[in-house]
């Protein structure tokens, strides 16, 4: 599982000690007994897949404990985004979200979606916010159906924003444009704590 979630070429094997022995694990599958989802690298149809099996897995396993997802994304295809937080919304477990290097587009969003008060980002992690964009070919009528499509979806995307950071998107200066943030200063509350020293959860 973990060689089709990661292109690394060679995935750390960890030994997990039980009453029956040792037991070898990839270290995805080992962090994912801690309940630990690793969102890495752009969101696809395949890397959505494996995230909503995952969390879906979690819930079957225990409804109340919560679920981590650790995110270091450029974002990618809204869709497959769109597909992992409606997974996020829908399961019971609540699911705290840990922005690790990057949360950029999509990843911003799934960052967001965290539980509330279970949003976090290591120090020098780095969150980008901007419109959906996309490119049009075909015929004029062709290409008018792409951009309206465009611009519905960018009014989906603002809408779950504001559901989770609770502050009205016409008062926001970060949405007409891209908008980075180093500590999430001058953006709306996408993420809760910047954690300085690892805490236990």
């Amino acid at each position: 599982m973990a060689r089709s979630i990661r292109s690394f070429s060679l995935i750390p094997i960890v030994l997990d000690k039980t009453a029956q022995g040792e037991r070898a694990y990839d270290i995805y599958s080992r962090l994912l007994k801690d309940r630990i989802i690793c969102l890495m690298g752009p969101i696809n149809d395949e890397i959505a897949s494996l995230v909503i099996a995952q969390l879906l897995y979690l819930q079957s396993e225990d409804k109340k404990l919560p679920i981590h997802i650790y995110i270091n994304s450029p974002g990618g295809v809204v869709t497959a985004g769109l597909a992992v937080y409606d997974t996020m919304q829908y399961i019971k477990p609540p699911v705290a979200t840990w922005c690790v290097g990057q949360a950029s587009s999509m990843g911003s969003l799934l960052l967001a979606a965290g539980a509330p008060g279970l949003r976090f980002a290591l120090p020098h992690s780095r969150i980008m916010v901007h419109q959906p964009s996309g490119s049009a070919h075909g015929q004029a009528s062709d290409i008018k159906i792409q951009a309206e499509e465009i611009i519905k979806m960018r009014k989906v995307l603002n809408s779950i924003y504001e559901v989770h950071t609770k502050q009205p998107l016409e008062v926001s200066p970060f949405i007409p444009s891209c908008k980075y943030s180093l500590l999430d200063q001058g953006m709306p509350k996408i993420s809760d704590s910047i954690l300085t020293e690892e805490k236990s959860k």
